[in-house]
């Protein structure tokens, strides 16, 4: 390796230090304070670096907390293009998941220290959210990439790839949700695989009629007849009473409602 070469790689990487130095300051004050009580000085004074080499890096203090969980897609859809081919889309797109949170190394979060408790705070921080949202959105990117290559079609012709990817984060993100509110860090994969299975049987299943009702019709008595079949039709809302009514009113209201 030349030693021009060995530059912009010494340089590379003492970058990401200083970025992964401002990302941990950032998640632990934000933790240990809230994020309300935290600034971007205060985040680049623990990284031991200026404000502005925080804003080099970084656009707010809430990019900086969830710097972390931006890797977690990259997993996810490195686990995706390693699905055999010829797997399903949204099968492909599930066992992914599932490998990235069975794999140690990966780091899921379920097994990564305090991420459970980031995501709690995301919940309720609506600025924290929002940057969460959008590595979300960041992710699914490539994986509609990742899913058209695998189907072999263009993702701005054809729809299926973004809706495969849609339904399968969709399906992560209600897992998520319900992870951090029901208060038990292990229980993410176990959630994740509820989803899948709620999303490729009872939502794609044929789906049962509701029992017709009518709100402003009345109560049928017990004792009423049954209304046979080729039996006109009742007009909605008309009852009878014990209004006497002559033949003539009774005409008339009958061509007034048909």
């Amino acid at each position: 390796m030349t030693p021009e070469r060995k530059i912009p790689e010494r340089r590379s990487r003492k970058a990401r230090r200083t970025r992964d130095t401002l990302a941990q300051a950032a998640f632990e004050l934000v933790l240990d304070r809230g994020l309300r009580n935290v600034t971007v000085e205060e985040i680049a004074e623990a990284a031991d670096v200026d404000r502005r080499t925080f804003s080099r890096y970084f656009t707010s203090k809430e990019a900086a907390a969830l710097d972390s969980l931006r890797g977690d897609g990259d997993r996810i859809n490195a686990a995706l293009r390693a699905r055999p081919a010829p797997e399903p889309p949204l099968l492909a797109y599930r066992r992914a998941v599932l490998d990235w949170l069975a794999d140690p190394g990966a780091e899921p979060w379920h097994r990564r220290p305090r991420i459970f408790d980031l995501l709690v705070v995301a919940e309720e921080e609506p600025t924290l959210y929002a940057v969460f949202h959008h590595i979300r959105v960041d992710a699914q990117e490539d994986s509609v990439a990742i899913v058209a290559d695998r189907l072999g079609v263009d993702p701005r012709q054809d729809i299926r790839p973004a809706v495969t990817v849609a339904a399968g984060a969709g399906a992560l993100l209600a897992a998520q949700a319900a992870w951090v509110r029901g208060g038990r860090p292990d229980a993410l994969p176990a959630l994740v695989a509820e989803a899948f299975d709620a999303l490729s049987a009872d939502l794609l299943g044929e789906p049962r009629p509701a029992p017709e009702r009518h709100l402003d019709a009345p109560e049928r008595h017990l004792d009423a007849p049954e209304r046979h079949p080729g039996a006109p039709e009742q007009h909605r809302g008309i009852t009878s009473t014990t209004r006497t009514t002559s033949t003539a009113e009774e005409a008339e209201g009958t061509e007034a409602t048909s």
